[in-house]
């Protein structure tokens, strides 16, 4: 088991550096419903130890504010009612001073109780609600540059993430047909939707050592990829004709050249990063184009000793399913993977974004493929 108080402690305090640029009108926006507020995941997370440790395990433990399991429960309803995802932008009370007033108040008791010697079961759900926050640290990411990237201005903010360009030769590595091990089965922690270590047979294939570059997708919007309707899923193409989408997100033509939000400001398009922002449907138009296709789950797992991974999450082309034998948690916590396994699709690797010590080669991302806000990309195979 890890430091569980000096991990809990390094976790909280991260999303305060993540939010220290932040000016109190950024705290509560939310312009579109797949969008959360800063403040709202800085007390959703607070909630989380409040409502599954604290509360559980802590006979001392006085809730902070009873109004707040209402206000910051994300999807748990075996954990109570709760303001409508859509209607979190809405709320100025309780303000940005006292949010934190409650983060400092769940910690301050947190500590209390880590020092109490709690139980085994107390301490696997503190690490799981560990890597819940951290999961919210990236998407605090990815919304907040959803929130600059949509004002006139595009203001931007002090981060410490930033894309490499792709300088090496771009290869196929070959992997053997065989029957392979999949799922997480080593020390440390997993998500329950890791688990259930099977076997998968898998043909020969070929994966790119590189993910797709900017002036490679570039070549795919310049020869017509978003107006040629037989590249496309059916409901993809449905998405981009119905909403007129003919770029990656955050990418505007500026005088005929590209040019593209980022958290440092808004710039001509750098040829050499990574595509990002691509949606599934995007990210298997591109690779129809190239006449190839995107990596099952299992091979890209396969295949990840041999990547240089961890730029961006890499759409893959299997559907978020449970492995054999999967089981859920009884009560709130069992709501965390399980109901979410379906229309979804499974993203492999980690992000700029991606906490340190939060990605694995067993980890299973998961979205609609109609989510372009993430920080996505692409990686072909054949």
């Amino acid at each position: 088991m890890i430091n569980i108080k000096s991990a809990y402690l390094n976790t909280r305090n991260q999303f305060l550096t993540l939010c220290s640029n932040l000016e109190t009108e950024d705290y509560s926006v939310q312009p579109t419903e797949f969008v959360s507020p800063p403040k709202w995941h800085l007390a959703h997370t607070t909630w989380f130890f409040e409502q599954f440790v604290l509360k559980e395990f802590s006979s001392e433990y006085t809730v902070y504010n009873d109004d707040f399991a209402y206000l910051f429960n994300s999807y748990y309803n075996n954990a109570g009612e709760r303001v409508l995802r859509p209607n979190r932008g809405l709320m100025t009370r309780p303000t940005v001073k006292e949010v934190y007033a409650y983060r400092n108040y769940v910690d301050s008791k947190m500590v209390v109780f880590l020092d109490s010697n709690p139980s085994k079961k107390a301490l696997e759900i503190i690490e799981l609600g560990i890597n819940h926050e951290q999961q919210h640290q990236e998407l605090f990411y990815y919304d907040i540059k959803y929130i600059f990237g949509n004002q006139p201005t595009f203001p931007t903010l002090k981060n410490s993430i930033a894309l490499n360009d792709i300088t090496q030769k771009q290869e196929f590595i070959t992997i053997k047909e065989g029957v392979y091990q999949i799922g997480h089965n080593t020390a440390g922690f997993s998500f329950d939707n890791e688990l259930g270590v099977h076997k998968t047979y898998l043909h020969q294939f070929k994966i790119s050592n590189n993910l797709t570059t900017n002036a490679e997708y570039i070549a795919f919007i310049e020869a017509g990829g978003y107006s040629n309707f037989n590249l496309w899923h059916a409901e993809g193409w449905d998405f981009i004709t119905k909403n007129n989408i003919t770029a990656p997100l955050y990418w505007h033509k500026v005088k005929d050249t590209w040019h593209y939000y980022t958290l440092n400001g808004f710039k001509p398009v750098e040829p050499n990063k990574p595509v990002t922002h691509i949606s599934m449907y995007e990210a298997y138009a591109y690779a129809e184009w190239k006449q190839m296709r995107l990596p099952t789950e299992f091979e890209w797992e396969v295949a990840s000793e041999y990547l240089n991974y961890g730029q961006l999450w890499e759409w893959t082309n299997s559907a978020y399913l449970p492995y054999p034998s999967f089981s859920k948690a009884p009560g709130a916590l069992g709501e965390y993977n399980g109901k979410f396994m379906i229309n979804q699709h499974v993203l492999r690797g980690a992000s700029i974004a991606t906490p340190e010590n939060h990605s694995r080669k067993t980890y299973r991302n998961f979205f609609q493929a109609d989510m372009r806000w993430l920080f996505s990309g692409i990686r072909l195979a054949q």
